[in-house]
């Protein structure tokens, strides 16, 4: 739980920390749209390169992004599985009931695990080099025109930012709960997949009581400051679009390109 890495951030002064936070965002959407323009393997590695070089860039180390993804790895593997032994065409390697190893098959799940794995790493590098408050800014400036529909645009961009930054809190106080739970002869680890969702039970209820009275102190604190929602509020923190921020869209749109020169 605690290797979670969707959520956190990470001080510095890289190129990436300096942008924008809504070009961040916009480049963080933009790149989860146009890696379903891959299709073969140059496509791949285009977007692959192109991922690295964004992380190198941040200046956070790799194995941070490698472990973090561990946390996610049944969720791939589980959607990897079924891409490979439910896909038919081309030549079939491998066949026993309702299971069937082609070639298809192993390309889209080797397809798939890359789109999962890229599109985790970029939506991270975007939690780990911005601050929440930031993150939220960025949020209630994009959805600004919706103020038109008499939509409460600052409530929602705030929820955003509260449930993105309580992610990473939510694991730690389940880690907490689950040594405590071990340290009274609990193993999560032993028995059979029903076994160990029961023993996942027990966490529940001090996890719920936990994030209520979070919660409800949260609230506590925002009454006692004065909050009262985004109508006449001034802002402390204000957002500059540098030519960094367009550099990096037209680096995207670039990027757009050459995946569709690419394309077979």
């Amino acid at each position: 739980m605690n290797k979670l890495i969707f959520g956190r951030y990470i001080p510095g002064n890289s190129l990436i920390h300096q942008m924008d936070p809504r070009a961040k965002l916009v480049a963080s959407f933009y790149f989860i749209g146009i890696i379903f323009l891959a299709n073969n393997w140059q496509t791949y590695l285009l977007l692959a390169a192109f991922t690295f070089f964004a992380i190198y860039l941040s200046k956070i180390n790799l194995v941070f992004f490698v472990r973090g993804l561990k946390a996610l790895i049944g969720l791939i593997l589980f959607t990897v599985f079924l891409q490979v032994f439910f896909t038919n065409g081309g030549t079939i390697y491998w066949q026993w009931w309702i299971f069937r190893l082609t070639e298809y098959g192993v390309t889209n799940g080797i397809f798939i695990f890359c789109r999962f794995v890229l599109i985790i790493f970029m939506s991270t590098l975007l939690t780990l080099t911005t601050l929440p408050l930031e993150l939220s800014d960025a949020i209630e400036s994009l959805l600004k025109p919706l103020k038109a529909l008499k939509l409460p645009v600052h409530e929602f961009s705030l929820m955003l930012s509260i449930a993105l930054r309580y992610v990473p809190t939510l694991m730690d106080e389940t880690e907490k709960i689950m040594n405590a739970q071990r340290a009274r002869g609990v193993d999560f680890s032993e028995g059979n997949l029903i076994q160990k969702m029961k023993a996942i039970i027990p966490l529940l209820i001090p996890l719920f009581v936990s994030s209520f009275t979070r919660a409800i102190d949260l609230a506590y604190a925002m009454e006692a400051r004065g909050y009262q929602g985004g109508d006449g509020r001034t802002k402390y923190r204000k957002l500059e679009w540098q030519l960094l921020d367009t550099i990096t869209i037209l680096v995207f749109v670039l990027l757009t390109a050459l995946l569709i020169l690419l394309r077979k």
